[in-house]
């Protein structure tokens, strides 16, 4: 880890200013920002902290929508009452996330601003080919050990896979990500690969993320985030899903579905075909394995990540099924 200065703003204002600046980079929790610093990917040469700054830890909810300080921490949204009654995948996806050390320390804003888990490009000593690291030196997974990679959203310069759980039920309940003056809807808030893996989110230099802001709805508070994993705690998701429904007064004809997965894809992947399929028909489980193969239009395994394209549809049936009383 590089040597750096250490500058503790006072204000919003002044974080803003002074990440503009080059080799200046933001502390919030440091779960992060530590992490990269220790694999040698991230080399601040200032550290901008913004941990005791005021107004923005809330958690706040009414009738219309929960707002999320950037501040607040993993734990205290996973455990907040309201937000476990009113947005219990949102209260899922933190609480099944990292470990419990990790969730009292992680804030919301840096937990969206996480970087692939991708060994490729955490290890810099040994691969030198990495387009998030390097762009145009290539993409040193293709060809290499894909277990953990993306079959959704890649491109040719770059297969990772986004590892975070919460912006997976952030993006299913379209939530909106706040950046001071400008707003951004939490599926556009992350960038898929493309030519240009480099630019992960809809994030400019000068900007800092304020608050996270969550639409209330039926669907979201009749939701669930199902993760499945190599082991039952501390590891990312093989695939996961957020679900989100709601019934006509019949119990039986859904009204609104909400679903998106994690684990499989280079962003948190909204699944609106599925949602198109269901909407407006009986749940029944035979229509609900056939729509939730849609999930995995256009996926493109490398090998050994071939395994995701037959359990993501699984995933989704079993959290559908469950939120519908069918299972």
């Amino acid at each position: 880890m590089r040597n750096f200065s250490y500058l503790r703003a006072q204000s919003a204002d002044e974080a803003r200013t002074a990440s503009a600046l080059a080799g200046h980079m933001v502390l919030a929790g440091g779960t992060t920002l530590l992490d990269l610093a220790k694999c040698g990917i991230a080399e601040p040469e200032t550290v901008v902290d913004i941990t005791h700054l005021s107004g923005l830890d809330h958690i706040e909810i009414n009738d219309t929508m929960a707002s999320i300080g950037a501040l607040a921490r993993m734990s205290a949204v996973a455990d907040h009452p309201a937000i476990r009654a009113a947005f219990p995948a949102v209260a899922e996806s933190l609480a099944l996330a990292a470990s419990a050390q990790i969730r009292n320390m992680a804030t919301i804003g840096g937990n969206l601003l996480q970087r692939t888990r991708c060994s490729y490009f955490r290890d810099a000593a040994v691969f030198s080919a990495c387009n998030k690291r390097h762009p145009g030196s290539g993409c040193a997974a293709i060809g290499g050990v894909t277990r953990n990679h993306a079959v959704l959203g890649t491109s040719k310069a770059c297969i990772a896979s986004y590892p975070g759980d919460l912006a997976v039920a952030l993006v299913a309940f379209d939530a909106i990500v706040h950046l001071g003056d400008r707003q951004v809807p939490a599926d556009d808030f992350f960038l898929l690969p493309e030519n240009t893996p480099e630019h992960e989110h809809a994030f400019e230099r000068g900007e800092i993320i304020t608050s996270v802001t969550i639409p209330a709805s039926p669907a979201a508070r009749h939701s669930t985030y199902l993760k499945v994993r190599d082991r039952q705690s501390y590891e990312f998701a093989a695939a996961s899903a957020a679900v989100g429904l709601e019934f006509e007064p019949d119990g039986k004809t859904v009204r609104d579905i909400r679903i998106a997965l994690g684990g499989v894809a280079s962003k948190p992947w909204r699944v609106r075909t599925i949602e198109t399929a269901l909407i407006g028909k009986v749940l029944e489980p035979a229509l609900v394995r056939k729509a939730a193969l849609l999930c995995m239009e256009g996926a493109v395994d490398h090998g050994a990540n071939h395994y995701k394209i037959d359990l993501a549809p699984r995933v989704v049936t079993r959290a559908v099924l469950q939120l519908g009383g069918l299972s």
